[in-house]
């Protein structure tokens, strides 16, 4: 059969986005100018990454994207943005501590901040360690790759709004696209300003929560860094403790914003509209701040009856209300957003305290957010179409639709929500037990419970599992086949699967 995806036009435009990525690097180029650390690290990796794009643009020097060669697209641009992004990491020896895979530690920590998992390789992130240019270039991949790649691209390129829809809808978490405005470019570059917007809203806020003294540790650099992995729901931190090395303040500030970046952009839109009533009306907005609210009040009781080590929290009772309080609104928010910063060593919980972190873990933002995971509407279309199940088995006559807000559901579109939940969960699964016979193989003992969390933390793109994969652990402990794999999880995860799987079907390639 006749080959039909003209992947040249596809390459070539990957090499546009490749050529772009080097203005990111700018930013730890002038980080690295002004603290005087790895300045020929990103002026190379500025010079190789254009060399790279410009060639792979001269491909096709007018590429037309059809559906097909969008889809190829989005899957190359992803995968091959982590290996440049990489560049610096390998030319500044960055994940070295394990010598014999130290490449591949470095596309890890690229691939795990580009597809905003906040999983490490590395077995520690200090300033000593690490310049400061390097850790702000890998908070910055994290911000990058947020509200994604391709909608920037389709923002500020007009041959890419072309097939913006497509585009988008397959780089976009979540079941369907929801049009802002009538032109695709405007609803992209609608987005990127309330991404932006509220970037730089927290970075502004934990400045000024520092110059009232309130916040000691959170110095400019701190703020920015922070505000570039919040809003995409990244994790990283360049601090080895993450959120836990500032103050109660810092904690609460945050806990917000993450909880926006779970949140659908579009509804922010219905919000500057004046359309109040309709945001609280939206039956995943509901069920989100339901979940959020409902798995953090479970582990509030669990911790303020004793579920994790004692903190310092004052030795009184206020102290231990607001603690607890604080360490499961934030443990929940960050983890059911796939952000995957921590406020405490949640691996030295009691098993109980870790099933409900475990159950978070697995819901997901919401469709249109920044979050990873299955996804809060999936979960509420499920449901409703097992409900549906059941009361068809009983009625069997009966012609009944599932609906969510009172709008019906296509069936095709229920149905590819069940594909897409049993293809997660069989990935996840098949993964767990993986990583578990890999780790038998080179005699690492790892656990049931640390091998499902590496599995589902990679493939959600949540960061932090449990065991010495923790909040304040590390993932250079696995053999490099592993990393590989998990390479290819955070890689799976955030672009849902489905679109990475179909460009290796043959009814994809083929007439």
């Amino acid at each position: 059969m006749a080959v039909r995806v003209d992947w040249r036009q596809s390459i070539a435009f990957t090499g546009t986005v490749i050529k772009y990525l080097a203005l990111a690097m700018a930013i730890p180029l002038a980080v690295s100018l002004l603290y005087g650390e790895d300045t020929v690290t990103f002026l190379a990796s500025m010079a190789i990454t254009v060399a790279i794009g410009v060639g792979l643009e001269r491909l096709d020097d007018d590429p037309q994207l059809g559906p097909r060669e969008a889809l190829l697209l989005v899957g190359l641009s992803w995968g091959t943005v982590a290996l440049i992004g990489a560049v610096p990491y390998v030319i500044a020896g960055y994940g070295t501590e394990s010598a014999l895979g130290y490449p591949v530690n470095a596309l890890f920590e690229s691939m795990s901040g580009f597809t905003t998992t906040g999983a490490t390789a590395t077995a520690e992130i200090s300033f000593e360690q690490h310049s400061h240019a390097l850790l702000m270039w890998r908070q910055l991949t994290q911000w990058l790759g947020g509200m994604g790649i391709i909608v920037l691209m389709v923002a500020i390129l007009p041959e890419a709004a072309v097939n913006g829809a497509q585009l988008i809808d397959s780089e976009a978490p979540g079941p369907e696209l929801q049009k802002l405005t009538p032109k695709i470019a405007e609803t992209a570059r609608l987005l990127w300003l309330f991404y932006l917007g509220f970037t730089v809203l927290l970075a502004v806020l934990l400045l000024v929560a520092h110059y009232l003294g309130v916040a000691p540790e959170m110095n400019a650099y701190n703020a920015i860094a922070h505000a570039f992995s919040t809003l995409p729901t990244g994790g990283f931190s360049p601090q080895a403790e993450s959120i836990a090395a500032f103050s109660p303040v810092v904690q609460w500030l945050i806990i917000p914003f993450v909880l926006v970046a779970g949140t659908n952009f579009a509804l922010f839109f219905i919000l500057l509209r004046g359309e109040y009533a309709a945001v609280f009306r939206d039956r995943e907005f509901q069920a989100y701040v339901g979940a959020n609210a409902g798995l953090a009040v479970i582990l509030w009781g669990l911790l303020f009856t004793g579920s994790a080590p004692p903190l310092d929290i004052g030795g009184t009772t206020a102290g231990v209300v607001e603690n607890s309080l604080r360490q499961a609104t934030f443990q929940i928010a960050s983890l059911l957003n796939s952000t995957g910063y921590a406020t405490s060593n949640f691996a030295q919980w009691s098993p109980t305290a870790q099933a409900v972190l475990l159950l978070a873990m697995f819901v997901g933002g919401s469709a249109g957010s920044t979050g990873g995971g299955i996804k809060v509407v999936r979960w509420l279309v499920v449901i409703k179409g097992i409900r549906r199940q059941l009361f068809t088995t009983a009625h069997p006559q009966a012609v009944k639709p599932v609906r969510l807000g009172g709008r019906v559901i296509d069936e095709d579109a229920v149905q590819a929500i069940f594909g897409f939940t049993v293809l997660y969960v069989l990935v996840f699964g098949v993964s767990a037990v993986l990583l578990a016979l890999d780790a038998s193989r080179v005699g690492m003992g790892l656990t049931v419970l640390e091998a499902a969390s590496a599995s589902l933390a990679t493939i959600g793109n949540i960061g932090p599992g449990f065991g010495f994969l923790g909040p304040f652990g590390s993932y250079v402990q696995f053999p490099t086949t592993s990393k590989l794999l998990m390479i290819l999880l955070m890689w799976f995860g955030r672009l849902e699967i489905i679109p990475v799987f179909v460009l290796f079907t043959g009814a994809f390639w083929n007439e």
